[in-house]
């Protein structure tokens, strides 16, 4: 009796533990129980606890780029997580082909999974690996763009409009030279080094750079580590994903804009030809980036079952074949349950 009466009693104390959780999540924000590491399983249960954080999750994380309050936003790094990474390890390691990639310096992958928005998993193997990545890299001219857009410095036209089309969902050359020539390389660096985003980060690896146009003449600005002209690493592309869903790449507006360039892909190789295959109706945002032996890919999937953010980079001949290879065990990795049947060699 007297145990029974302090299980009561205890199940009592739990849900206005709760109920304190609700009113402070309302008033301090969401990302307040976070801060102070609130665990489930010293509720009642975890649905109780999925209830008490999600009250104005849904609506902040329903539409793309998100709307939570600035408040509620952290920085990717604080969401590393050694167990995630342990897992996507395992599962590449599988491929020992891949797994002698990983080693060589020769492949790196970065995967945030954002199946819960407010608390996303980041893992990577060779993140920090800095990769020549050939057209990948067209993004930092999109983001060089829209910040040249926003501060006057460079007039939002039909023309510009149409550039940054073909530049993102056709990866077409001479739209991505005339944007390099409108911004300039050193307006390019500028975005890319500020404090602001870090995007390419000299003493981390190096990061995502434009140096060159993606012609054969004209000047070049190479990047400092390895003297490349279009660089970038899994993690710096990550963070650009992560940072543009949270609508922080310029503001909210051109991060919206910039999501819309890179929506329905019309190149569908990479991660595109699989994920079109067994998710047909996820939404797609990707760029992606081949020239000889390197190819690179980079995607935020979004749909019911699969909300995550991918980069691939692979100095490899059969690197374009791996990396539509790469969504199955990635997918296992996440927990997401296979809808289609993807062989891998």
């Amino acid at each position: 009796m007297k145990k029974e009466n302090a299980k009561q009693s205890l199940l009592k104390y739990k849900y206005i533990l709760v109920g304190l959780i609700i009113i402070t999540s309302s008033v301090l924000g969401t990302k307040t129980l976070a801060k102070y590491k609130t665990n489930p399983n010293h509720l009642a249960s975890k649905l109780e606890f999925n209830t008490a954080i999600n009250i104005n999750a849904d609506d902040n994380y329903a539409h793309l780029p998100f709307t939570a309050p600035a408040e509620d936003f952290r920085p990717l790094d604080l969401y590393n997580d050694n167990e995630f990474t342990s897992v996507l390890q395992k599962e590449i390691y599988k491929n020992t082909s891949w797994k002698q990639l990983i080693k060589d310096k020769k492949m790196a992958i970065g995967v945030i999974d954002l199946s819960n928005p407010e608390f996303p998993r980041f893992a990577n193997l060779n993140g920090n690996e800095m990769m020549y990545a050939a057209s990948l890299p067209k993004i930092a001219v999109l983001l060089a763009a829209e910040d040249a857009i926003e501060q006057g410095e460079l007039k939002d036209t039909p023309e510009v409009k149409s550039d940054m089309r073909l530049m993102i969902s056709k990866s077409n050359n001479q739209a991505t030279t005339r944007m390099i020539d409108r911004v300039g390389f050193q307006k390019i660096e500028d975005v890319l080094t500020s404090e602001r985003y870090h995007l390419y980060d000299k003493d981390n690896g190096g990061g995502l750079w434009v140096g060159k146009r993606y012609a054969a003449s004209g000047a070049t600005n190479r990047e400092p580590l390895k003297n490349l002209s279009h660089a970038a690493t899994a993690e710096q592309v990550c963070r650009f994903y992560y940072l543009m869903l949270h609508g922080k790449l310029v503001n909210p507006k051109r991060s919206k804009h910039m999501l819309d360039m890179m929506e329905h892909p019309e190149l569908h190789h990479k991660f595109v030809n699989t994920l079109e295959k067994i998710a047909p109706d996820a939404r797609l945002f990707r760029k992606s980036g081949s020239w000889k032996n390197w190819h690179a890919d980079s995607i935020l999937v979004w749909d019911a079952e699969r909300k995550y953010i991918l980069v691939a980079l692979i100095e490899n001949q059969n690197g374009e074949q791996i990396i539509r290879n790469l969504i199955t065990p990635i997918e296992k990795a996440i927990n997401i349950k296979p809808n289609a049947v993807i062989k891998t060699s």
